[in-house]
């Protein structure tokens, strides 16, 4: 089950980054993730009926839900929607890939947790294997400002993320379910962002352009009910240090739809890359142990 949570995560997640590419353009970003949220936030809910699952949740969670909703749905893709604006998406991809770096940290200053010696090794190895992957977009960005200011912008995101994680975690061990805690998160991102949005003056016309819609749908539906629920429920079973190691597997699965349809050239230096992030997956979730025991008991 972990597998397939993690693989379902990686697939779609590593794929929504094109579809935010896409909504960028007339419509503010505020109001496209605004919309994205209120959709998936209903969604959710009619899901829960469906499933004839509580939507209260105890008074001891709303803390935790309106700090949820504020760090993941709101602030994060704030500063994602800006980064994209500014940076090259796979330098973007390289600041969000430092989540389970920041998941250990976090989770031991906040929480007590204590740092998984595996997690972090396999995230270095990720990281390295990242940057060798994206080193070729590296030259001609060094020297600008506005792409410094965009990672620092990125570098937020992705610790508001971080937070989210950690906060998903704790309302799990309260015997909360992320379909509920979800549904709650989203709706108060979602309500924050349009407050905001209506006070700057922004409309909240959308493009009616099939590109934009289909993008819109795709990050509502698959982006924030399948992938969210997925990915904070993996948060719940493995931990939230080892389920954001997924995040350095996204820019692999751009990587591959960048190939196809923006002709990304592929290096010895990309594929030494490829290889360490594979790498790391193994370190990370201790698999290297696992199958050498596994060996050693059929031998």
């Amino acid at each position: 089950m972990n597998m397939l949570l993690y693989a379902v995560t990686v697939l779609i997640w590593g794929t929504t980054w094109i579809a935010i590419k896409w909504q960028l353009g007339s419509v503010p970003p505020p109001v496209s993730i605004a919309w994205r949220f209120w959709i998936a936030a209903l969604l959710l809910f009619a899901l829960l009926r469906l499933m004839r699952r509580p939507i209260w949740p105890p008074r001891a969670a709303w803390r935790y839900l309106a700090a949820q909703g504020l760090a993941l749905f709101c602030v994060n893709f704030l500063c994602f929607y800006y980064a994209e604006q500014v940076v090259p998406s796979g330098l973007v991809a390289v600041v969000f890939s430092t989540a389970p770096l920041l998941n250990s940290i976090n989770g031991r200053l906040f929480m007590g947790r204590p740092l998984q010696a595996t997690a972090i090794a396999g995230a270095a190895l990720g990281l390295v294997g990242i940057v060798c992957l994206f080193v070729q977009q590296m030259p001609g960005h060094l020297g600008d400002h506005a792409v410094w200011f965009g990672l620092a912008i990125a570098f937020l995101g992705t610790f508001c993320f971080s937070v989210g994680n950690l906060l998903s975690s704790r309302m799990q061990s309260m015997g909360l379910h992320p379909f509920a805690t979800n549904s709650w998160a989203m709706l108060i991102g979602a309500s924050v962002l349009t407050i905001g949005s209506a006070l700057t003056g922004f409309s909240f016309a959308i493009e009616p352009d099939a590109r934009y819609l289909g993008a819109l749908a795709y990050l509502a539906v698959f982006g924030s009910v399948i992938g969210f629920t997925a990915y904070l429920m993996l948060v719940g079973r493995i931990g939230p240090e080892r389920a954001a190691y997924s995040t350095v597997l996204f820019p692999i699965v751009a990587l591959a739809a960048s190939t196809v349809f923006e002709g990304y050239q592929w290096t010895p230096l990309a594929v030494v890359g490829l290889v360490l992030v594979v790498a790391g997956n193994l370190v990370a979730f201790d698999l290297t142990r696992r199958i050498f025991a596994r060996r050693v008991q059929h031998s």
